[in-house]
């Protein structure tokens, strides 16, 4: 069996945890598997690296770096002897160099109060640089043979957009040259003894080597890349709960652990606010047909949830409820716009422009306004690279609300089914919630709306209730 594990940044925020992790790839490598580990940055390393990185543009002095550089030597360091105690000083030397190395750049931004996208991307990659070594020797005091790798080494390839990159086709033959001589002992550093490559997730590389990060969900992005590359059987995510739930439980107390979950169903879950894969990471694994697995690195005997093809028909039209808060509509409204060509286009070529990404869209069937979903913190620059249509009197006002939320209702088996646009409708309507918006997506597996923010958390929990997803399958009443 050949499988991709994915730890996150809680699965190896210490020396503890990283043991846990090392103890549950021992398993499967002594069991004979191919495994390639991808792994996170330490639990929040990543945030304080980029929040020292920004300060230092509009400050007066190098405070900030020393501060950062000693809290991250302790951490890994205290979690290198911890975890790996016989391989200590030779992986000290190579955390305190990459640190090192950290502290250079962060006073060139310094000096030069200068932060670029290419920049931002390498620098923010130091949490998986200094986090993979002590992985990768903690395997190695268990035993298991390891060797840790960035992702450049790896063979990842991306496009040149820093921040956002993607992968390309052209790397998966790197990532084969790469990675098999390894995981099947064939050309390995140990003869013919399977290594296990550890390796940094979030990163890639461009074909003259500048170094990219994948985004949102980067980590994950990165195992189903290896994992299409490589042609895994399976890709394990292992994070800190027992699997995807049908609703954030911080909302719903009963909200349940959904067992299996489309590909496509996860990708609209993801894409509407839900702490699952970002819908980009499923997609190597979907092109592949290789299932994913999220699992509970503290709970390892958990069923977790298994996403795949959906073969699977469950008799439920609704798998879960999700919602975004931190949203705005933006409504460009006026009877100019009725019957007149190439608004729609203006609008939507001025948001692109501006790099304002659009979540939903509604038009009344009067053409008379289009209303749009947008992050709530790119709502003033929506509003001022629209404001010229009111100039031209191609439309009469733009508006902006930022006190709503948007909630997705999401299951394959709405595709077809007749009556739950009613249901999810009227089940709102009892509860006194007014719908502002919908969009249905053409996949037929969401309908999304938009409701007042306060309404939000009610929204979820009444629809949670109404189609009864605190019960397994079986036990729908």
């Amino acid at each position: 069996m050949r499988r991709i594990m994915k730890f996150g940044g809680t699965s190896v925020a210490n020396a503890d945890v990283v043991c846990k992790a090392a103890e549950i790839i021992k398993q499967y490598h002594d069991a004979g598997d191919e495994l390639v580990v991808v792994v996170s940055a330490q639990r929040g390393v990543t945030d304080a690296i980029m929040k020292t990185a920004s300060e230092l543009l509009h400050r007066y002095d190098e405070k900030g770096i020393s501060e950062l550089l000693a809290d991250l030597s302790t951490r890994h360091l205290t979690a290198l002897k911890g975890a790996a105690p016989s391989h200590y000083e030779e992986v000290r030397i190579v955390i305190e160099h990459r640190i090192e190395n950290l502290g250079n750049l962060l006073r060139a931004i310094y000096y030069l109060k200068e932060l670029t996208p290419r920049s931002y991307d390498y620098v923010s990659s130091f949490g998986e640089r200094l986090n993979v070594p002590i992985i990768s020797a903690c395997l190695c005091e268990m035993g298991v043979p390891s060797t840790a790798l960035d992702a450049c080494q790896a063979g990842v390839l991306t496009t040149r957009s820093h921040g956002d990159a993607v992968a390309l086709p052209a790397g998966e033959e790197r990532i084969r040259d790469h990675l098999l001589p390894l995981i099947t002992g064939k050309g390995g550093k140990t003869g013919e003894n399977p290594i296990v490559p550890v390796i940094t997730g979030f990163m890639g590389c461009t074909e003259d080597g500048a170094v990219t990060t994948l985004g949102r969900g980067g980590s994950d992005y990165s195992a189903s890349i290896i994992g299409a590359a490589l042609d895994a059987d399976e890709i394990w995510i292992w994070t800190d709960v027992d699997g995807i739930m049908t609703t954030d439980p911080r909302l719903v107390e009963n909200a349940r652990v959904i067992e299996e979950l489309s590909y496509i169903e996860v990708m609209e879950l993801s894409y509407f606010g839900a702490k699952v894969m970002h819908s980009r990471s499923i997609e190597p694994a979907m092109q592949k047909s290789i299932p994913v697995f999220v699992k509970n690195t503290f709970h390892p005997d958990a069923l977790g949830t298994v996403i795949s093809a959906g073969n699977h028909r469950d008799t439920r039209v609704v798998k879960a409820i999700t919602y975004i808060e931190k949203v705005a509509t933006v409504t460009v409204a006026g009877a100019q716009m009725i019957g007149r060509p190439g608004v729609a286009k203006f609008i939507f070529s001025s948001l692109a422009e501006a790099q304002v990404n659009v979540m939903m869209i509604s038009q009344g069937s009067s053409e008379a306004n289009i209303t749009i979903v947008i992050d709530e913190d790119q709502a003033e620059r929506a509003k001022e690279c629209l404001f010229p249509l009111t100039q031209q009197c191609m439309v009469r006002e733009v508006l902006v609300d930022r006190n709503v939320c948007a909630v997705a209702v999401v299951g394959s088996g709405m595709s077809g089914a007749h009556g739950t646009a009613g249901r999810t409708f009227s089940a709102l309507g009892s509860a006194g919630i007014n719908v502002m918006m919908i969009s249905q997506g053409s996949s037929e597996v969401n309908i999304s709306f938009v409701v007042q923010g306060d309404q939000g958390a009610h929204a979820v929990h009444v629809l949670h209730e109404e189609f009864e997803l605190a019960h397994a399958e079986g036990e729908i009443r």
